[in-house]
């Protein structure tokens, strides 16, 4: 995801909007934005406050309302039960729409020198699996297609071939996904997990980060995220999907239907870089490598991280 603002922003919502909302909505809950600074823009914009250690999470439109929501009754939840997860502020309203813009407010975490581990992201992902939802908490299922329908429609500067094919592919995988055996139970499930939404403090400590894909499933969608990495993509050394799947107890490309969660992150991860094809010319280009393999189940997937 990219990080620096000069190659930001995905049709209205650039940087300099991203800027407005955080400003107004500060003012709306009495945080002080100046000098507020963006470190991301992709689903949606982060912003660092200066004079209080906040982070100001802002969403792309009013359709990710309830995603927002979801977030703050899921870290209200995690912070109850003692998870090491992300806290939003207590003190201010959550959330606060701005121009059509959901914006929540989080409690910095603070980095330290090094990255999450696989390993950890696995020891997350049994803990978080063991929890029991509590009465009163209403979890959606999983949405694996995610917001794909909604990018497929809107996406600006792809041919309509693809378009096209999307949305067949799109109807296909439903299908499939329909048929799927599931062996794990029913739990509290992250919903995107992969060591980007770990955070690893200056005493070592790991927090859980991003709830907005927060849902009610099977853990084996928490899984697919690394074994396909590793399995597809090669993007996960042996060492470290060795120590992920031995921590979490299970490797799910043992499951038979890792194949069909294969196919549902390829797709995914191939209609969210959609939306960038006007960034750059090399994620244009890797649109293309990834548009191209989907067309081809058993073609190998040559990606490079978007």
């Amino acid at each position: 995801m990219p990080s620096s603002e000069a190659a930001l922003g995905h049709g209205g919502f650039t940087s300099a909007r991203a800027h407005q909302v955080a400003a107004e909505a500060c003012r709306a809950v009495g945080l002080d934005a100046d000098g507020a600074r963006l470190i991301r823009l992709g689903e949606n914009a982060l912003f660092r406050l200066v004079r209080r250690p906040v982070i100001v999470r802002i969403a792309r439109s009013e359709e990710y309302r309830e995603a927002a929501l979801l977030e703050v009754r899921v870290a209200r939840w995690l912070a109850a039960e003692g998870f090491p997860a992300a806290r939003i502020v207590e003190d201010v309203e959550q959330a606060v729409v701005v121009s059509g813009h959901p914006v929540t407010f989080w409690h910095l975490i603070e980095e330290g020198d090094r990255e999450a581990t696989y390993g950890e992201l696995g020891a997350v992902l049994r803990d978080l699996h063991a929890l029991p939802v509590p009465r009163g908490l209403d979890l959606p299922p999983f949405d694996a297609l995610g917001r794909s329908a909604l990018r497929i429609e809107r996406a600006v500067g792809i041919p309509e071939e693809d378009r096209d094919f999307l949305r067949r592919r799109r109807v296909e995988l439903s299908r499939l996904m329909a048929k799927l055996d599931f062996e794990l139970p029913s739990g509290p499930v992250h919903g995107d997990a992969h060591t980007n939404n770990l955070m690893v403090d200056p005493q070592g400590r790991v927090h859980l980060i991003d709830f907005e894909t927060f849902c009610r499933d099977h853990g084996e969608w928490d899984l697919m995220v690394a074994a396909h990495e590793y399995d597809r993509l090669g993007w996960v050394s042996d060492e470290q999907y060795a120590a992920f799947s031995g921590a979490y107890g299970r490797d799910l490309r043992e499951w038979p239907g890792f194949e069909t969660l294969c196919a549902i992150q390829e797709f995914k991860m191939t209609t969210w870089l959609m939306q960038n094809v006007r960034v750059s010319a090399e994620t244009a280009a890797e649109y293309g490598r990834r548009i191209a393999s989907l067309r081809d189940d058993h073609a190998p997937r040559n990606w490079q991280p978007g």
